[in-house]
């Protein structure tokens, strides 16, 4: 049975939430700071910093499409590549001497680094993109069928 609840809707929004705070955060954060002192600096390891969030969220939003069964694909899939991505970047930054400071920040360790946090944030975008389809077919009013005189 396909529920469409209280809970559910709860369990939606507040993942999504949770899910886009990490992709938002840098970008408000930079856009506040160049108002205020004309000086454009952007985080790009702030989505990775905030994954807790992610994961709570993504927890939330999976419950979510397990309860209304939609959309499970997106965000239960989304959500597993961004965790491998995310160990991935960890694991690559210890194995090249990245995280310890001991190789300097270029080349291939470091491009493959970046490349792997980058695909971690299109992933978190994927998700919460998910979750707002989740959120639009949960809200999507129910109308019975039409029946053709």
């Amino acid at each position: 049975m396909v529920k469409h609840n209280a809970l559910t809707r709860i369990l939606a929004i507040i993942g999504t939430v949770l899910v886009w705070f990490p992709i938002l955060a840098p970008i408000l954060l930079s856009a506040a700071l160049f108002i205020q002192e004309r000086m454009l600096r952007f985080d790009y390891l702030m989505p990775a910093e905030l994954f807790p969030a992610v994961l709570a969220g993504g927890c939330l939003l999976i419950w979510a499409t397990l309860r209304a069964r939609s959309r499970q694909i997106v965000v239960g899939g989304g959500l597993a590549v961004a965790v491998a991505l995310l160990v991935a970047a960890q694991v690559l930054a210890v194995v090249t001497g990245l995280a310890s400071g001991e190789t300097e920040p270029a080349g291939w360790p470091w491009a493959l680094v970046l490349a792997s946090i980058g695909g971690y944030s299109i992933s978190l975008v994927v998700v919460g993109v998910g979750g707002l389809l989740l959120l639009r077919d949960l809200f999507k009013p129910h109308r019975p069928p039409k029946v053709n005189r």
